[in-house]
């Protein structure tokens, strides 16, 4: 992945991830899932990234939907 780009979330729930993903989308930011799960044994992580400049807009969305 390209040096302008951050993790902001990573979880081992693909659906978890996708949800955080639409929610990125539904604001317009771009972001992508980087799926590390293990396909045999289930176990990693999935990552969602977006561009360095999108970081704490997204990270402030991320606190919301979780509600922390």
């Amino acid at each position: 992945m390209s040096e302008n780009w951050e993790v902001i979330y990573s979880t081992n729930q693909l659906y978890e991830a996708e949800m955080v993903k639409e929610m990125m989308a539904d604001n317009e930011i771009e972001c992508v899932i980087m799926n590390k799960m293990d396909s045999i044994y289930g176990f990693g992580e999935i990552e969602l990234c977006v561009p360095t400049e999108d970081v704490l807009k997204a990270k402030q969305l991320i606190v919301d939907f979780k509600g922390e």
